[in-house]
């Protein structure tokens, strides 16, 4: 039996025999040993992160003034990078940015962080499909790199499809249909960095091939807007 009599009717298709056999169960423990890895990773990352933020707001504030453009663009490059990359924090340079500038800092800010979620996007889109595979088969997630493997030769219209059909619950579809709308709902939320912030919803964007990037970009635009607005009608202090 293949598994074309799964998918989305086209003229992709992929057979049983191009998916791998999935291995036999490993102990729990060693996937639940990787996990805590990755979440130490992770926490000392941002840690190392938190520390280069404070060095950059201590030196927004230099003693002598023919510094100020030069640690200007060092912040704006440092804030550009901090939010493109996961689980690092950004968003205290961007504050203090937008205190120092006013409004001109804002626009910079709002400008900046378009560019640094178009380049989480751009490099989710530029990981090798195999880098993923492998991945979720070193988490021991075989069931879930099986399902990545069927979707690759899929187009994205197929692989909608191919989810709403795959999903086992009837909230998934619906999170699926209104993608774009959860998306600027995680943008916004308070607490997202614990799902990588901005730069991991955009790495996972350009990751699932589900979003064009004109249709990201221009979501992404409107979703970032209500902080700078906030910021200028006096509702946000730095």
């Amino acid at each position: 039996m293949t598994a074309n009599q799964d998918l989305p009717s086209g003229k992709n298709m992929i057979t049983m025999s191009n998916i791998r056999q999935t291995p036999p169960e490993k102990p729990k423990i060693e996937r639940y040993v990787k996990i805590l890895l990755i979440v130490g990773s992770l926490l000392l990352l941002n840690y190392a992160g938190n520390l280069l933020v404070e060095q950059i707001n201590f030196q927004l504030w230099p003693e002598h003034e023919q510094l100020i453009v030069t640690l200007l663009w060092f912040s704006i490059v440092s804030y550009i990078l901090l939010m493109a990359i996961p689980y690092l924090p950004g968003m205290e340079i961007g504050l203090a940015l937008m205190a120092m500038f006013g409004a001109k800092g804002v626009v910079i800010v709002y400008l900046c962080t378009l560019l640094s979620l178009s380049l989480s996007f751009a490099i989710g889109r530029l990981i090798p499909l195999k880098i993923i595979y492998g991945f979720l088969g070193w988490l021991h997630l075989y069931k879930a790199r099986d399902l990545a493997l069927r979707m690759e030769p899929l187009s994205p219209k197929e692989k909608l499809d191919f989810l709403l059909a795959a999903s086992p619950s009837k909230v998934i579809p619906s999170l699926i249909r209104h993608r774009y709308l959860m998306m600027a709902i995680l943008l916004n939320l308070p607490g997202n960095a614990l799902i990588g912030g901005g730069g991991g919803i955009g790495l996972v964007a350009g990751m699932s091939r589900l979003y064009p990037y004109p249709k990201f970009i221009l979501l992404v635009s409107l979703a970032v807007m209500p902080l700078p607005i906030l910021f200028l009608s006096g509702h946000l202090s730095a």
